[in-house]
């Protein structure tokens, strides 16, 4: 690295209505280097990168690249001076295919007029290959789940090969074998000159990563530290300002009769392929039953078919003892089913609606919130305010958009809603996706209360640490069969190889 920074920020500042997102904040990426930003939902990180990438107009303070001040008024004068973006929620359009997303406004033509379209496949599939995210260049994007999306705005950046590449948060829908993978590709970028910066929920993660860390709080810096002396502890107690507990404390479980059950269910995908295939399980009262799995492997499809959001081709799914193997999404609720999913934008939020109306959804039409057809608009905002305090929502009160919250307080408001029904079965679909340590400390206890309440739970979750911590129990998941059944004291190396179809996943 040499000792010039190839991207300065002087007292950058941020204002919205009643927000000051960012306060005349400082910082510096040197060639070469990966510098990690941390920080709560809602502290910044995000604002002070669109900034960077030209999405946002400062208020206040001067970005300068390679010692020169810029004005970014657009991405694409931030691409011209080499900045790409991986963004925490995703920047593709749906209706085009992978390929085409990802050669967007860089299309190899046929003398320079027409679109080459087999090149731009071959392209990608080179590229996939190289860094080793595999994706179908061929497949629409809305046919393809969250995993694969991110794969593809990781692609997406490196295929216009910035020196400054920006990672919101990478690695959270990959298992620890292709984090690692991805953290190779990192050190060859960093090899060949690139500059990184790297937002990360994953203190770990950034320790092993980061060759410089830097804290954000509520807008404002709080320090720029080496990786030499970093401590995961240190780095929490930065970023909340209290000490955090960072691992879960449970007692043992005391399971009770089964909530959930799953006899040989069979569901079909988009395409009308096989993805989950003779899947039979039970979740009990008073247990958490970890699905581990990568991203793919009929997750999303089970998942759906379970929430009454997809009918099965095949089998059977009872919850209390009654089938609801092809019930609504509505009566699946009524029946005592909580869902916190994958996807808090496509499927857990109105975005348009405002944050009162979203917490209402389950019970808009049942009293206090509602009588003979008449809606009380202001129990409705009572009562949200009390949720979003309970649940620490930052970036807006009641009547905010849940479009003007960041991705993590988003996160919030689905797990408030869903946690404040009372499931007697709650489905958690990466729940602390986009969260940050504190928020993942208080979900974490939430969902063992619910536990500890007699319920039962179904976690499913890529981050091989929450499965191990939560459960108890865990189940593997691969080409939509469970393959094994493990204690939670399971090496995360085992985990990680059956997840993948070898060793005793291979004989089951």
């Amino acid at each position: 690295m040499s000792d010039g920074p190839i991207l300065e920020l002087r007292s950058i500042t941020k204002r919205f209505p009643g927000v000051v997102a960012n306060d005349a904040i400082d910082f510096e990426l040197l060639p070469g280097e990966v510098h990690a930003l941390l920080g709560e939902n809602g502290a910044g990180k995000s604002t002070l990168m669109n900034i960077v990438y030209g999405l946002y107009r400062p208020d206040g303070g001067e970005i300068l690249i390679r010692g020169k001040p810029v004005t970014l008024g657009s991405a694409r004068e931030a691409i011209m001076h080499g900045i790409g973006m991986v963004h925490q929620h995703f920047m593709l359009i749906p209706v085009m295919t992978v390929a085409e997303n990802i050669v967007l406004a860089s299309e190899p033509t046929h003398a320079g007029v027409l679109l080459d379209y087999a090149a731009s496949v071959e392209r990608v599939r080179e590229l996939s290959e190289r860094f080793g995210l595999a994706v179908d260049p061929e497949a629409r994007v809305e046919n393809i789940g969250v995993g694969q999306e991110q794969r593809v705005e990781i692609l997406k950046a490196l295929y216009r090969g910035a020196e400054i590449l920006i990672l919101d948060e990478p690695t959270a829908v990959l298992t620890p074998q292709e984090a690692a993978e991805l953290f190779e590709i990192i050190r060859g970028l960093q090899a060949q000159g690139k500059s990184i910066i790297f937002i990360s929920h994953k203190l770990k993660e950034v320790v092993e990563i980061a060759d410089r860390i830097t804290v954000l709080r509520r807008g404002r810096k709080v320090d720029t530290i080496s990786r030499e002396g970093a401590t995961e502890t240190g780095l929490a107690r930065m970023m909340v300002g209290r000490e955090v507990l960072l691992r879960v404390e449970k007692k043992p479980a005391a399971p009770g009769q089964p909530m959930l059950e799953v006899h040989d269910l069979s569901v079909l995908d988009d395409r009308g392929l096989g993805a989950v295939r003779d899947v039979s399980f039970a979740v009990r009262a008073g247990e958490i039953v970890g699905l581990a799995g990568v991203d793919g492997n009929g997750q999303t499809e089970l998942i759906d078919a379970l929430a009454g959001l997809r009918r099965p081709s095949g089998g059977e799914i009872r919850v209390r003892g009654q089938d609801v193997t092809r019930a609504s999404a509505r009566r699946v609720l009524d029946l005592g089913v909580g869902h916190i999913p994958e996807d808090r934008q496509r499927r857990g939020l109105v975005l348009e609606f405002s944050l009162a109306e979203n917490l209402a959804l389950h019970d808009y039409d049942e009293e206090p919130n509602s009588r003979f057809g008449w809606l009380f608009p202001r129990r409705l905002i009572s009562r949200a305010r009390k949720l979003l305090r309970e649940f620490d929502v930052r970036g807006g009160g009641p009547q905010t958009r849940a479009s003007a919250l960041s991705g993590g307080n988003q996160q919030k408001v689905v797990i408030a809603r869903e946690v404040a029904g009372d499931p007697d079965v709650l489905i958690a679909a990466q729940p602390t996706r986009g969260l940050d340590v504190g928020a993942i400390e208080y979900v974490h206890r939430r969902l063992v209360e619910v536990r500890d309440e007699g319920k039962a739970v179904l976690l499913v979750s890529l981050e091989l640490d929450e499965i191990r911590a939560l459960s108890d129990r865990i189940l593997v998941i691969y080409e939509g069969r469970i393959v094994g059944e493990y204690d939670p004291k399971v090496a995360e190396e085992d985990l990680g190889i059956a997840m993948t179809g070898g060793g005793s996943a291979a004989a089951a």
